[in-house]
């Protein structure tokens, strides 16, 4: 088995710190915004289909609402949507709203859960600093 064949996964180990919680800031991949500041949010597997930020024709993941979607699995959960330096909000769409960086609007870069009212925001569409 080479090296490549091990990858199968990207591994975030270099951003969690010894408590499991973000070790960087969080920013936008656009605009480069603060969204969290390091030891805000606890690393978490859970599967979501998130709608891509750029819609391309031939999709086969449609959610509802027939956006394109894929399925993300590596999140920060925030527990309280005031501990975010910078994000906003979409409106509901099945008990989710999708969170967009407040400056540029990029996204959507993770969800806020109405029910929990608990925040994730996936590692992949965000940049650590």
């Amino acid at each position: 088995m080479s090296s490549e064949d091990t990858l199968v996964a990207p591994t975030y180990t270099e951003l969690v710190d010894e408590s499991s919680r973000n070790k960087t800031s969080v920013k936008c991949e656009r605009c480069g915004s603060l969204m969290l500041k390091p030891a805000n949010a606890d690393y978490t597997d859970i599967e979501f289909e998130l709608p891509e930020a750029r819609q391309k024709k031939q999709t086969t993941a449609k959610d509802d609402e027939g956006f394109a979607c894929r399925k993300l699995k590596h999140f920060w959960m925030v527990k309280d949507m005031y501990i975010f330096e910078n994000i906003g909000f979409s409106n509901t769409v099945n008990n989710k709203k999708y969170l967009i960086c407040a400056d540029c609007e990029a996204g959507p870069v993770g969800y806020y859960d109405v029910d929990t009212k608990q925040c994730y925001v996936a590692l992949e569409r965000v940049k650590h600093e």
